[in-house]
């Protein structure tokens, strides 16, 4: 972990000055200030005191980083972390970051700065710098759900590529041809995974990849009208939607309702992740289902492992299969479909 010494030696000035950037700054001046801050920057340097305290003690609580605590996924991932932590007895603080890196940054930097024992994260986007921030002060991190290539870390998440391709496959096989994917953003590697699932049923089924039908979005209920809105109004229409995530379809079907079609009469409806029987009542849609405390669970076995066997075990991942559930929103290509 970096001392003052370091940030001191890097930036070319003195550790009282380092000092005094920290805890007096209007006595330093701009161009010297600059550079002593991008010296802490580039070292993720902790004030000492903070490290003492992060070297010598444990709090006994860890960190959940979400990106949407709306969805019930992650609110499923987050009452099992809740439990399996506090069997151990620890506690939990979670954020939510909206699928934003700069509050995701500014989490990781309050958190680090409670002493927290160990992160679990859902990364804003598929890039190590959020890892990163937290190796470099030595603390435990272990990523749900999303890849972070680079990132010598362990990683719980399920087979997303699998779950698309299956639900992709059951679709083909009711006679579905224009199969529209709505897709997550593509920085995040879970929607990579389902476009890539979709493409290879599609390619291993002789039928063309049409880059027309894959349209990129947010995993929102927002996004999923919007886009499923954006597709009805052309002339020709899927037979069929994939949703990335159970909001894109929410959004999707809504705005199927709107335009006066039906599912599954008029476009069969499918997604990644099941929706709970208390949100909507009944099950509808066909779903690959996911095992959200189960991940839950396992990933954070492995963060209290790292906590209390540090450096002993090497990274790794837990890969947790989907399930095709297959209900009322597909059905079989028919007279009823509207182009």
């Amino acid at each position: 972990m970096a001392n003052i010494r370091d940030v001191a030696s890097l930036s070319n000035v003195s550790p009282i000055t380092v000092s005094r950037v920290l805890n007096n700054p209007e006595r330093v001046s701009p161009a010297t200030r600059a550079r002593v801050e991008a010296a802490i920057e580039e070292l993720g340097y902790i004030p000492n005191q903070i490290a003492r305290s992060l070297r010598s003690s444990r709090t006994n609580t860890l960190a959940l980083v979400l990106t949407d605590i709306t969805n019930p996924f992650w609110t499923s991932v987050a009452r099992s972390v809740e439990d399996a932590a506090s069997a151990q007895g620890f506690n939990v603080i979670l954020c939510n970051t909206d699928e934003d890196e700069k509050k995701q940054a500014e989490y990781l930097s309050v958190l680090l700065r409670r002493r927290v024992d160990g992160f679990l994260l859902v990364p804003a986007r598929s890039e190590a710098s959020a890892v990163e921030s937290i190796l470099r002060q030595k603390v435990p991190v272990v990523v749900l759900d999303r890849r972070v290539p680079g990132a010598d870390v362990d990683v719980v998440r399920s087979d997303s590529e699998a779950g698309a391709y299956a639900l992709t496959r059951h679709l083909i096989e009711q006679g579905h041809r224009q199969i529209a994917m709505l897709s997550g953003p593509l920085g995040v590697s879970t929607a990579q995974e389902r476009v890539d699932g979709y493409r290879r049923a599609l390619t291993e089924a002789g039928i063309p990849v049409d880059e027309h039908w894959i349209r990129e979005g947010e995993y929102t209920v927002e996004s999923g009208y919007a886009v499923a809105s954006e597709l009805l109004a052309e002339t020709v229409l899927p037979s069929a939607l994939l949703g990335a995530n159970n909001f894109i379809a929410l959004g999707a079907m809504r705005a199927i309702r709107e335009a006066g079609l039906a599912v599954p009469e008029n476009i069969s409806v499918t997604c990644i992740d099941d929706i709970p029987a208390w949100l909507v009542g009944e099950p509808f849609l066909t779903v690959a289902a996911q095992s959200p405390y189960d991940l839950g669970g396992r990933a954070t076995g492995l963060l209290l492992r790292q906590i209390r066997e540090p450096g002993v075990h090497p990274a790794q991942e837990i890969v947790l299969p989907t399930e095709l559930i297959v209900r009322r929103s597909t059905a079989a290509v028919n007279g009823n479909h509207t182009e």
